[in-house]
């Protein structure tokens, strides 16, 4: 596949992700409500792929955010620095002492485990990145004069805030307008939505975005909620992963958006929170490819999978411009990355490859 992606030599990063970071806090093997500590770590649904695509694939990135300037926010700052992304893009905001005016956002998350499944808790109304507006970000120089191949961001960004809506818009027509490659994880949360319309200002500023972005990536329920989309079958067809359906779907969103170079989604089956049928397809140029099937994956920590297969799925499409390859890139780093804690990737791009190509769990010495 052909995506015209801009030169090496001419940019300064090889993606830019713009979305909000979060401190997760982690009860461990625990619940938030009986914890008495927590384990903190960086994370955000656009962040955590820019962060596998530096701390995987090695490449060059950097996070396009807004945090308060307070202790809190020099922790993330802190934390995303020890992934090796840049942060030199970050827009920092006075807040007052309390966070009235902004502050940053918390995630308390546990894991689940067997037939308890993962919790989310999140903290984070006002914050730094749901105020920032168009403005507040220099699209043109980031773009233009520095030059970025690859931006990504979604829709948890997009539901923050009307202004997290229209700031996504500009900056993927500014990105567009340099030539930059976007994609865009639809990541549909109605507890985010509800706030500022629920699903039909979902629909609305999605199917907007969707006529700018290049490579477009969701679940069955992420297409249907955000674009319209119905997967065909009953109930029993989409537990076992009814891949006809998918693949009509995919093929009429890229039918009705025809600027979608390639289309991907993972596909899961959760038979208990630590144990899932894992895979995921891509559309590309007319075809549709699909991963191998990771049957049975046990799970530590499924909260960034997705995000995981995002970087994969990413990284395979600018160093290979194959989207099977690619497809099984995402899939397999998405896998390697729900085996341990925290929302961001411990593997390096060596294991990845052996785990597409068929690497078993033997002790390594």
């Amino acid at each position: 596949m052909n995506l015209d992606v801009r030169p090496a030599d001419e940019c300064k990063y090889d993606a830019v992700s713009l979305g909000e970071v979060m401190l997760r806090l982690d009860p461990g093997e625990g619940r938030i409500r009986t914890a008495r500590s927590f384990r903190v770590w960086e994370g955000g649904g656009e962040y955590n792929v820019i962060r596998g695509l530096r701390k995987c694939f090695g490449m060059r990135t950097a996070v396009l955010t807004a945090l308060a300037g307070n202790e809190v926010g020099m922790l993330l700052e802190d934390l995303m620095l020890q992934g090796g992304v840049d942060t030199s893009l970050i827009r920092w905001m006075e807040t007052d002492g309390i966070g009235r005016v902004c502050r940053n956002g918390l995630n308390f998350t546990e894991r689940g485990f067997g037939i308890r499944g993962a919790v989310g808790c999140s903290d984070r109304a006002n914050t730094a990145v749901s105020k920032a507006v168009p403005g507040d970000f220099d699209f043109d120089y980031i773009f233009g004069k520095l030059g970025v191949r690859w931006l990504h961001t979604g829709g948890i960004y997009a539901a923050l805030s009307e202004q997290s809506c229209e700031t996504v818009l500009a900056a993927i027509k500014t990105a567009k307008k340099y030539g930059t490659i976007v994609s865009y994880d639809l990541n549909y949360r109605p507890s985010m939505w509800s706030a500022i319309g629920g699903k039909a200002k979902a629909q609305e500023v999605n199917k907007e975005i969707a006529k700018y972005v290049d490579v477009m990536i969701g679940n069955e329920e992420d297409f249907t909620a955000c674009l319209g989309f119905e997967i065909e079958g009953n109930d029993a067809e989409l537990k076992a992963l009814n891949l006809e359906g998918y693949k009509k779907m995919i093929n009429q969103a890229a039918k009705t958006y025809p600027n979608f170079k390639a289309v991907a989604t993972t596909l899961r089956e959760v038979k208990t929170a630590t144990v899932n049928d894992w895979s995921a397809i891509c559309w590309a140029d007319g075809q549709i490819y699909k991963a191998r099937d990771y049957k049975g994956l046990e799970i530590m920590d499924r909260v960034g999978g997705g995000d995981s297969f995002a970087s994969g799925l990413i990284y395979g499409l600018l160093m290979t411009g194959d989207a099977e390859q690619a497809v099984n890139y995402g899939a397999a780093h998405g896998a390697l990355a729900m085996t341990t804690p925290g929302d961001t990737t411990m593997a390096v791009k060596k294991e990845v490859e052996a785990v597409m190509g068929g690497a078993g769990a033997r002790v390594q010495r």
